[in-house]
């Protein structure tokens, strides 16, 4: 119950900080595509990405600003269904051993009967640019009894494993009761093993994966369940943690990180709130989103995102990007330990934010229906002190109990003021009032307000103020 009231506090609270000012720019000015859906890179050391196309098509070139021209790699149009809005050719992932053996998955819609379908194909044997389109090796399907919510994400693991998202089979209000089902595929992320894949075993299933062995009937492919729709999910390079984007039903859309034989409600639930049903729910077993929005700000569909782990943009160093399909906002999302310190928004676009993607050297992209591949950037401004540009604070433990230490770096001494304020906003500890005259430095709070008296359990916001330049997040004391 408290982690309950913790996430909607936090989520009152929270929605403040900054990184600095940003825009988005087409990162490859000379190519487009037609409702690109995925971007992903071999990491081979051929500095190549590949873009899928919804209708069936995969196009390949170099990560190059002034490349020219995007050739097909892959044309699957004539198995591919892309009739409904969400049905297509929508997910692509390479084999962990892409460069020796040349394999590489995709996740499609077919008809007759409708179904997800996942394959595995292989490059053609004479030009390592062109995927061999009779190299089919059919892995996995499943029915969809609807044209939506058809998930179609696909990763390897850093366990080598395949991990494939399905949404719970479309409609409104999941009819079919899939997201609470683990007799279906459906309203699931499987996790399974295509190490050895054939046309006889096309692949096998994890000794560890939850429900193996299980006396229920339940499908031992689930790695997690009671989910509505998870778009896009992607693996953090540094922590292993899997993140997804689940699509909310009309109130809420929510950020999960995923976790072994995890429940994440629907559709018990939507986010934090009950949907089935509406005046009261057990919560029991389920586990809530690490972050929500709603709906006020024509927010409609979240778009899961990575956590950057690039070199272009250090300040976003382990925070959570995603995104809005239908307003296209993009944010910053911190989470330490679990719980949402910073949610920031980044930018305000209208293109349709379909995905996102990462190179081999982990910069992020964005891929959207406007038909172009963007990119982040910062924007400098005449009030910008050149020396704030690595502004960082980092917040440990949190939350914490006895101590909190907050790391901050900045690019250069700045005078600088770090205060602790509770949640009707009244500054309750000033803990940094001077210079900061080295480029780091650590200080502890330890949780006495102003006047030496311990402050209650409970949220409270901390603001940095780097000569005019603010930085806020919030801290839990248990």
């Amino acid at each position: 119950m408290y982690k309950y009231f913790l996430l909607l506090i936090v989520g009152l609270a929270i929605n403040s900080g900054s990184y600095g000012q940003y825009f988005v720019e087409q990162a490859f000015s000379d190519i487009t595509f037609e409702r690109p859906v995925d971007l992903k890179s071999p990491n081979d050391g051929s500095n190549r990405l590949f873009v899928v196309e919804q209708d069936g098509v995969i196009r390949i070139f170099d990560n190059d600003p002034s490349v020219g021209t995007a050739p097909v790699f892959l044309d699957i149009r004539n198995r591919v269904n892309s009739g409904g809005n969400e049905e297509g050719l929508l997910g692509m992932a390479f084999d962990p051993d892409f460069s020796s053996n040349g394999h590489f998955y995709v996740s499609y819609t077919a008809s007759n009967p409708r179904r997800s379908v996942v394959s595995r194909f292989t490059i053609d044997a004479g030009n390592p640019d062109i995927g061999d389109s009779s190299s089919e090796l059919v892995i996995l399907e499943a029915d969809q009894p609807d044209t939506n919510h058809n998930g179609g994400q696909i990763q390897f693991g850093p366990d080598g494993y395949l991990y494939i998202g399905l949404g719970d089979g479309g409609g409104g209000g999941d009819p079919d009761e899939n997201g609470q089902d683990r007799l279906t595929l459906l309203g699931s992320i499987l996790r399974i093993d295509v190490a050895n894949a054939s046309s006889s075993t096309p692949y096998t299933i994890p000794t560890d994966n939850p429900y193996v062995g299980n006396s229920n009937d339940f499908r031992e492919e689930i790695w997690a369940w009671g989910l509505r729709n998870p778009w896009r999910f992607s693996f953090d390079p540094a922590s292993g943690e899997l993140w997804t984007g689940d699509v909310g039903q009309g109130r809420l859309e929510e950020v999960n990180i995923i976790e072994k034989g995890g429940n994440y409600g629907w559709d018990i639930m939507e986010a934090s709130l009950c949907f089935e049903p509406l005046n009261g729910c057990d919560l029991t077993g389920l586990e809530l989103p690490v972050w929500e929005y709603n709906r006020d700000n024509n927010d409609r569909s979240i778009t899961g995102g990575h956590v950057y782990r690039g070199s272009r943009l250090p300040e976003l160093v382990g925070k959570y990007i995603y995104g809005d399909f239908v307003s296209s906002r993009i944010w910053a999302l911190d989470v330490i330990n679990g719980v949402a310190v910073s949610n920031v928004e980044l930018a305000d676009e209208s293109f349709g934010l379909a995905s996102f993607g990462v190179d081999d050297t982990n910069e992020l992209y964005i891929l959207g229906f406007d038909g172009k591949i963007h990119q982040l950037n910062r924007e400098a401004s005449s009030t910008d002190d050149p020396q704030l540009a690595g502004l960082s604070v980092e917040v440990y433990p949190n939350p914490f109990t006895e101590s909190v230490t907050f790391g901050v770096s900045i690019d250069g001494p700045v005078v600088s003021e770090l205060s602790v304020f509770d949640i009707l906003g009244r500054k309750v500890a000033t803990i940094l009032p001077e210079a900061l005259r080295s480029a780091s430095a650590a200080t502890v709070w330890d949780g006495t307000d102003n006047l030496g008296v311990h402050v209650p359990p409970g949220l409270y916001v901390y603001r940095l103020d780097a000569s005019g330049q603010i930085f806020t997040g919030s801290i839990v004391r248990l």
